[in-house]
């Protein structure tokens, strides 16, 4: 259990921190308090509910949601910040340059796109690429949650800044997350932490180190198998 102070201490900054229900089963993970995921029995009514969200001010301004895509047996779970301006016109996340890279990204562990489940913490864009707000985190993260529950991967990579910081609830800059491993929630799921591509489109010489974290996954990846 988080400590009041903990809990206090997040939602000044705008974060909605979980907690379980009841105390889960032996064995059994926690269930998040959300208002997405009661009566859910699937990622398709989920997307359906993401897709009519009005639970920010954003879903003013978007053109599409943005869900996720992959296969629902994804063993490896990435997740990214926000749509970006081509994410929201094609409803997809990590499309473009962006996504052209993360799939490379993928080549270099011998993954594709098909094999992983991608998602980002907000559904929607945000207007002019502007950074996520910690009231629209606050109110758009129950639908991630509730992915993670659905697809179970066995490792979530969290890219960039945002989604580690929102996924770990903490305010640590990126360059002190990497080369650790974390645990999502009460989930068990380890969680891994790297640079977002776009952010590597702009500094190339940090792929680099965008590469010792991908090995780092594939070895937590490979105990867990």
């Amino acid at each position: 259990m988080i400590d009041p102070t903990t809990v206090e201490y997040l939602l000044r900054m705008g974060i909605q921190p979980w907690v379980p229900r009841e105390p889960p089963a032996v064995g059994a993970p926690a269930s998040w308090v959300s208002d997405a995921d009661t009566g859910l029995a699937d990622l398709g009514g989920l997307e359906q509910i993401v897709s009519a969200c009005t639970n920010c001010a954003l879903h003013k301004t978007r053109t599409r949601t943005v869900f996720g895509v992959g296969t629902t047996a994804a063993q490896w779970m990435l997740v990214g910040e926000a749509p970006g301006a081509e994410e929201d016109r094609q409803g997809l996340p990590f499309v473009g340059r962006a996504g052209q890279l993360l799939s490379a990204m993928l080549f270099a562990v011998r993954l594709t796109r098909d094999d992983v489940y991608i998602a980002n913490v907000l559904k929607c864009r945000p207007p002019e690429n502007r950074d996520p707000m910690g009231e629209e985190v606050m109110r758009c993260e129950s639908y991630l949650h509730r992915q993670v529950e659905l697809v179970r991967p066995k490792i979530i990579v969290a890219l960039g800044r945002f989604a580690a910081q929102s996924l770990l609830k903490t305010n640590r800059p990126i360059g002190k997350l990497r080369g650790e491993r974390f645990v999502y929630g009460d989930t068990g799921i380890p969680l891994i932490v790297t640079y977002h591509p776009a952010y590597l489109l702009r500094s190339p010489s940090e792929k680099k180190k965008t590469w010792q974290d991908l090995q780092l996954a594939q070895e937590i990846f490979a105990e867990s198998s």
